[in-house]
């Protein structure tokens, strides 16, 4: 079980390329007094579907940009470690799907940032660790819903506040559709625990086992009862007897004794 989770250079590489890049983009954009809001996802609009490839690396400040780059590092590199072979199609498709979905039902205004990716990433690691019912992936669904288990509520319309910057709850839904459904297409190994003793076979049975027949029903420690030996007692005969033949040859006593010399 291990072997599927290694640490490799991608796991702090990918996401950190990826949010230098966040990073690089609205540099150019400040650097250069570039207007890029205007390639987000517009709704329904041939022309707005630029953004669906290009939302996701558009911002609209430094704050809506540093809000996003912590949640993708973190869950970038959750995605890349323990879901390496599925974390690229997860990254590529998630964009596009959650993009189309905002593009269908959002909101005649620009949709722009990397929300929407981070709440792909949030439901695929989170639908996909309960799904495995693999110990420590579902202990990395857990620790997820804990830290950005309110990502959950801006998923649902908020009314708009004259003065303050509109939330594209639109894209957090259509991100968090999208790791669902990508959490049910890409199948992951089925993770089996070692088999180390006995007991954890499937058709183990105690009232087998030498050592749990040392147990009462109530857990107390009890002596094996004693087996009784049957002992079966032989004749020992005197003498020796046997149903072969046995033939004697007689042979005369001669005394050992050398001849006088004449």
């Amino acid at each position: 079980m291990e072997k599927d989770f290694k640490f490799t250079n991608s796991v702090i590489g990918l996401p950190l390329f990826f949010v230098v890049f966040l990073w690089f983009v609205f540099w150019l954009e400040i650097r250069f007094d570039f207007d890029f809001v205007q390639n987000g996802i517009y709704p329904r609009t041939f022309a707005g579907l630029q953004g669906v490839l290009f939302s996701p690396f558009i911002h609209a400040d430094m704050e809506h940009l540093y809000n996003n780059s912590i949640p993708l590092l973190i869950l970038l590199a959750a995605l890349q470690f323990f879901y390496a072979e599925q974390s690229k199609r997860v990254i590529g498709y998630g964009i596009l799907v959650s993009g189309c979905i905002t593009w269908v039902i959002g909101r005649e205004n620009y949709h722009i940032g990397a929300s929407g990716l981070i709440y792909v990433l949030f439901s695929f690691v989170f639908f996909k660790g309960i799904q495995t019912r693999y110990n420590r992936l579902v202990a990395l669904s857990l620790a997820v819903i804990v830290i950005y288990g309110g990502l959950v509520w801006y998923v649902f319309p908020s009314p708009e506040i004259t003065g303050n910057k509109s939330i594209s709850w639109e894209g957090h839904l259509g991100g968090l559709l999208t790791g669902f459904f990508l959490s049910l297409v890409y199948k992951t190994p089925e993770y089996k625990k070692v088999i180390k003793y006995d007991w954890e076979l499937p058709d183990f049975d105690p009232f087998e086992d030498k050592f749990m027949q040392r147990f009462d029903a109530n857990g107390n420690f009890v002596n094996l009862p004693e087996i009784e030996e049957t002992e079966v007692q032989q004749e020992f005969l005197p003498y020796y007897t046997s149903n072969f033949l046995v033939d004697y040859e007689i042979v005369t006593n001669k005394k050992n004794e050398s001849k006088p010399e004449s």
